[in-house]
């Protein structure tokens, strides 16, 4: 058992579900089983994009982010269906349950993978042992298939799990890396995007091999220390713990649409950032945190698309004040060309009581001021309804309407 549980290294799984919201439709509903399936966020309009596919659906060539229209000229007896965040978030619960009757060294990352760190599991068998126990109750219990990587770190144990889908188990030495990771086009490499694998293409850079052999000096020169931090990935090196506390520690909350048409129209661009506005900041008072910086994307109709950012004088956390600094911010970098997409993410986040707000005089009039303002606008919203002030939408309304929010990724533990 010592050649699988090293004195000075670890042991790291990285467990990866496959195809995680088409398979969780078809544990839902077998009759979907061994069917093209497509998950959509709107089917119905141009704005539907595929979120994730079958693997009978993948034989056609439908892939993730791919607009519904063209999968299904590609695949026409392609099923295409909404999601049902709450049907995915209940199997993630109970796949991360699974996971911790391991250890509780579990960090999840996303709604439907998750790192290990089994190094102290001795006890309970070889590492390959305990993944195919880990694979096997995932399978039998939910009828969901996974892959898992084994490696010492997490970046290794990243890109093994991704070797072999549906249903893989890949180990992934430093001693095998020349032969099983070297060898992988760039863009394989996790941590590295389109752009940044065009410009390591144009200093010869191809293959992850290429970055690992490549002069440190010149990817510092081209990428930062981002081109530093993909060299050491590249040959192996990643010292990141599994941290099963990560999952609380947010940066940012976000949200983003694509519009059913691409437009110019004042009006309907400012309604958009007031439903975005909206959905930040109902977000932000369900984990009581406050915002001094705004951030807004804008892409246009040729796909380009452009981020902005701004750092506030004081901290904020309401729609009118999100939308504020997010339509001022647009205002400014618009470039009047036609818009398919908008986004707006509150970042630079405190807790609320971590923070307290010193009120000058100004500050104090302006909240003064506003409260006779909202007692009014209750009383009005009593009598005429909750559709009186559109923008006043429920700020504790707990609906999650993305898997890329982590805020139940630790509800496994309750």
């Amino acid at each position: 058992m010592s050649k699988w549980y090293p004195k000075n290294g670890r042991v790291i799984f990285h467990v990866d579900m496959n195809s995680f919201y088409a398979s969780v439709e078809m544990a839902f509903d077998p009759s979907l089983k061994g069917k093209p399936l497509a998950i959509a966020g709107n089917p119905e309009e141009r704005r539907g994009i595929v979120v994730t596919s079958s693997y009978e659906a993948r034989k056609y060539g439908v892939k993730t982010t791919m607009p519904v229209g063209e999968a299904k000229r590609l695949c026409p007896n392609l099923i295409v269906m909404r999601p049902t965040f709450d049907r995915y978030r209940t199997a993630s619960k109970e796949m991360f349950k699974i996971l911790a009757d391991v250890t509780d060294m579990v960090q999840p990352v996303s709604i439907d993978e998750g790192y290990m760190d089994i190094t102290d599991c001795q006890d309970q068998g070889s590492p390959p042992e305990i993944a195919e126990r880990i694979q096997n109750r995932i399978f039998q219990e939910l009828d969901l298939p996974c892959s898992i990587g084994i490696a010492p770190n997490k970046f290794l144990a990243k890109m093994a799990s991704d070797m072999k889908k549906p249903m893989g188990i890949t180990i992934l030495r430093k001693r095998d890396l020349e032969k099983q990771l070297w060898v992988l086009p760039i863009e394989e490499m996790y941590g590295v995007g389109e752009k940044t694998a065009e410009k390591l293409r144009k200093i010869h850079v191809n293959t992850i091999g290429d970055l690992a052999r490549h002069s440190p000096l010149e990817l510092k020169n081209l990428l930062g220390i981002n081109g530093e931090r993909l060299q050491k990935r590249a040959t192996g090196i990643d010292d990141r713990p599994v941290d099963p506390e990560a999952v609380h520690e947010f940066k940012s909350i976000g949200t983003s649409t694509t519009l059913a048409q691409d437009t110019t129209e004042d009006l309907e661009i400012r309604q958009v950032f007031r439903r975005l506005t909206n959905k930040v900041e109902a977000r932000m008072k369900n984990k009581t945190v406050l915002a001094r910086n705004i951030q807004i994307t804008i892409r246009y109709h040729d796909r380009k698309t452009i981020t902005r950012s701004r750092q506030l004088q004081d901290y904020i956390s309401t729609s009118d004040q999100l939308f504020y600094a997010a339509v001022q911010l647009f205002d400014e970098h618009w470039n009047q060309s036609p818009i398919r997409l908008l986004g707006v993410t509150a970042q630079d986040l405190v807790e609320k009581n971590e923070m307290t707000q010193q009120l000058d005089l100004f500050s104090y009039e302006q909240h003064a001021s506003k409260e006779k303002l909202y007692k009014v606008m209750e009383t009005l919203t009593e009598k005429y309804g909750k559709g009186t002030f559109q923008h006043l939408k429920n700020p504790t309304d707990p609906t999650i309407t993305t898997s890329f929010q982590k805020d139940f990724l630790d509800d496994y533990k309750k």
